[in-house]
């Protein structure tokens, strides 16, 4: 049997989240789907895995609703475990930023730029900057060339580390995420703070990694499924290193701290015999003494 993930987003008005909720739980459970689903007053935000069928048929049932015919439905393979359980929340955002009202990217964000665009930015070497949208520890795993790491732990952190970039807003600024829901509102974010040409790209780090495999990102991509890393081939580079010996790694570890919560890249010598590992904080706990 076949598996597929669906990766999607929409800034949309939900009159309603609490009953689009029980509807999109309802069709799920028919079709067998697992994964995570976001819905909020702003948008729906989701990644499931179901059979090829049942993904498909999910699409479908999607394009019905006139808010999400404009959708940009992302599929890749799955492998059936990709998730646990099916979880639908209802949330005040559909990423979590803690950014005022004001910012709404269905009023202003971002120009949207084509993966065929950035390539052609790269390939004719126009100058401009990538500001890399996502945690310190996605971005550890895989980026694009050239790219700022944005010093996040978090999303919710954009408003700290944004003034990090003043020295480029003169300069065009291109934002980019793994699917492109976060640089929706980061784009509208750089746009209210002063820089002058902000773009966003249109369907994120996933849609030009398909176009262009092993092309300009470094690495891989971070996903948050149980697949935890994903490539669409090409000759690549691994430019993910051990926290702790600096080997070159794509594994991942949480920490074996209960109370810490830290996710970082450790090798397989850097982890304990139940293949744990402790972060650089808490080094002689456990591994890694």
């Amino acid at each position: 049997m076949k598996y597929s993930a669906l990766l999607f987003y929409q800034y949309t008005e939900i009159a309603e989240p609490e009953r689009l909720k029980e509807r999109e739980r309802a069709v799920c459970e028919v079709l067998g789907l697992t994964g995570r689903v976001i819905i909020a007053p702003e948008g729906v935000n989701a990644t499931l895995e179901g059979t090829e069928d049942a993904i498909a048929r999910y699409v479908e049932h999607l394009k019905k609703d006139k808010r999400f015919k404009k959708t940009d439905f992302k599929i890749t393979e799955g492998n059936g475990a990709l998730f646990p359980r099916l979880s639908i929340k209802v949330r005040s955002e559909i990423v979590t930023t803690h950014l005022p009202e004001a910012i709404d990217p269905t009023k202003d964000t971002g120009v949207h730029l084509a993966p065929e665009q950035l390539k052609k930015w790269f390939d004719e070497g126009k100058d401009f900057e990538i500001i890399d949208m996502r945690n310190d520890f996605e971005y550890d795993v895989g980026h694009f060339r050239g790219s700022h790491k944005s010093g996040m732990k978090h999303f919710r952190d954009i408003e700290q580390v944004v003034p990090q970039f003043a020295h480029v807003k003169d300069k065009p600024v291109l934002t980019v995420c793994t699917g492109g829901v976060r640089c929706e509102k980061a784009s509208a974010y750089l746009k209210q703070k002063g820089f002058k040409e902000v773009y966003q790209l249109h369907g994120g780090m996933h849609r030009f990694m398909e176009k262009y495999p092993g092309e300009d990102f470094l690495g891989t991509l971070y996903t948050f499924d149980g697949r935890v890393t994903m490539d669409f081939g090409g000759e690549r580079e691994i430019v993910g290193k051990c926290v702790h010996c600096g080997a070159p790694s794509e594994r991942f570890a949480d920490c074996l701290e209960d109370t810490c919560g830290s996710h970082f890249i450790a090798c397989d010598a850097c982890r304990d015999e139940k293949g744990r590992a402790a972060c650089p904080e808490h080094m002689g706990v456990g591994a890694n003494k």
